[in-house]
């Protein structure tokens, strides 16, 4: 791949640009097998062969800086300075978003959305965030200061959808403080539609704003693949998903085990550890449950389970606290954790190493941390790993394991 803003130097994101794809890959691979060659419960892991990703366009998110002045405006990047440097032409994302770009740029100007100076703390419009689907159609969100800009937005509005005609969900996201945090939490819906359908894996996945969804479309359909396959081969009764966005995880692991034929869902019950126990001890349906922080990510999975009939239930809230809330008779066949960068922490790893929880689905965006979250929690040995190249020409990757104690079913 070559990118003119990284050849001039005011783009170097993509540190690893202008190494072959499989020498990233490779030393990817060798990487996080460094990392956890020290982890005694993962020394006799089976590897399986890592996903590659295509090396561009493969970004279905831009999350744009907006610069500049109002007649011409960037989307991109700050430079040192706090001055807007526009990467429209990046090579990273997927085409029809890089088509909509040049479109958002001139909505900025039709608008008279100022773009927000960092240096002089003066201006409006911070970020434009945009999200394409599997079926291009696009979600943007425009992150502003106040709401100030509402009424020029919904005048101009009919003009970008017609000149964007897969645009389903637009909003306008309040930000109103002078410091690095990309979104406020206001957020205000401007569209009839208010979420995204991201078709990933034979899934249909509401996405709501301020719901998270994996950059690497491609490559998160592998990923929910992988982790519908490992709960295929353990059969678990119930499965708690921690950390659960829009619930890919927790979906993919409901279809894999065989929901009833009518397809119904279960009833939900009251939020807490005590309701996914004994919600179906006939065993005719597992019972799977997941758990996240984000209010909108669980609007948005529960929407895509009861749209799809998908038995699978979501509940809002801190996924640490959640299993520490839980008694022994509560404890799940099998729990999958897809935690931030910072990963699970001292205290969910020890429940998890206490609780005799018998599978653990660990899929981790930092090899860092899992490393370390592993360690503590020797009694769980890791039975098989992939490493996902979730983040072509940067050092980043996703790594998925599976994790079973000894006397677990399907263990070695």
């Amino acid at each position: 791949m070559r990118c003119d803003y990284f050849d001039a130097g005011v783009c170097r994101s993509c540190t690893h640009l202008g190494e072959p794809s499989t020498d990233q890959l490779a030393a990817k691979v060798a990487h996080v097998r460094h990392l956890l060659a020290d982890v005694p419960s993962a020394s006799d892991a089976v590897w399986l062969d890592p996903v590659a990703s295509p090396p561009v366009g493969f970004r279905n998110k831009a999350k744009m800086v907006v610069g500049g002045t109002v007649d011409a405006p960037t989307l991109g990047i700050l430079d040192a300075s706090g001055r807007g440097v526009d990467l429209q032409r990046c090579g990273l994302h997927e085409a029809p978003l890089a088509a909509a770009l040049p479109v958002l740029a001139a909505f900025v100007t039709r608008a008279r959305l100022e773009p927000y100076d960092v240096p002089a703390r003066r201006g409006e419009l911070k970020h434009v965030l945009v999200t394409l689907s599997a079926d291009d159609e696009l979600m943007v969100r425009f992150v502003v200061r106040s709401t100030e800009p509402e009424a020029r937005v919904r005048k101009h509005l009919p003009w970008l959808l017609d000149a964007l005609p897969g645009l389903r969900v637009v909003s306008l996201n309040v930000q109103p403080e002078h410091k690095a945090v990309l979104e406020g939490p206001r957020e205000i819906v401007l569209t009839e539609e208010s979420s995204l359908l991201m078709r990933v894996g034979g899934l249909g996945l509401h996405l709501r704003p301020q719901s998270f969804f994996q950059t690497n479309t491609q490559v998160a359909a592998a990923l929910y693949a992988r982790g519908a396959a490992w709960v295929a081969d353990v059969r678990p009764r119930s499965v708690w998903d921690l950390y659960c966005g829009v619930g890919g995880f927790a979906l993919a692991a409901a279809r894999a085990l065989d929901p009833q034929p009518d397809g119904s869902v279960p009833e939900a019950s009251s939020p807490g550890p005590s309701s996914v126990a004994t919600s179906r001890l006939d065993g005719s349906v597992p019972d799977v449950v997941g758990v996240e922080l984000s209010e909108e990510a669980i609007v948005s999975a529960t929407l895509t389970a009861t749209s799809q009939g998908i038995p699978a239930r979501f509940v809002a809230g801190d996924a640490t606290a959640f299993a520490l809330s839980a008694t022994p008779d509560e404890v799940p066949d099998l729990v999958i954790v897809n935690p931030p960068r910072r990963g699970i922490g001292e205290e969910l790893a020890g429940w998890l190493e206490s609780s005799g929880v018998p599978n653990v689905l660990y899929s981790s965006c930092n090899a860092r941390t899992l490393a370390s979250d592993l360690r503590a929690m020797p009694s769980l040995t890791v039975r098989e790993a992939v490493l996902l190249d979730m983040f072509p020409q940067t050092p980043h990757y996703e790594v998925a394991t599976l994790l079973s104690r000894d006397s677990a079913p399907g263990s070695r």
